[in-house]
């Protein structure tokens, strides 16, 4: 299964507006937003805003980087 990410602004009410759609085969997976200077020590880190499926987490996991997202997406997405 391939992913393909796909950046759109996101209207969140503060100045978290970049983001990422996540695809999977054709299939909207995730949507992953970047935490902003706002956010101190987190600016910049990735976080799950939206999963879709197996990619669904209450806990909205948080991400270095969109390589880290991506491999914790493709676990999920593989039963992992």
């Amino acid at each position: 299964m391939s992913l393909h990410l796909q950046p759109v602004p996101i209207a969140t009410d503060s100045n978290d507006a970049e983001s990422q759609l996540v695809f999977a085969d054709g299939f909207l997976v995730a949507v992953l937003v970047r935490l902003s200077d706002d956010h101190g020590d987190e600016a910049g880190m990735w976080f799950l805003e939206a999963g879709f499926g197996r990619v669904d987490d209450p806990s909205q996991p948080k991400f270095a980087d969109l390589d880290e997202a991506q491999a914790w997406i493709q676990r999920r997405l593989d039963g992992g």
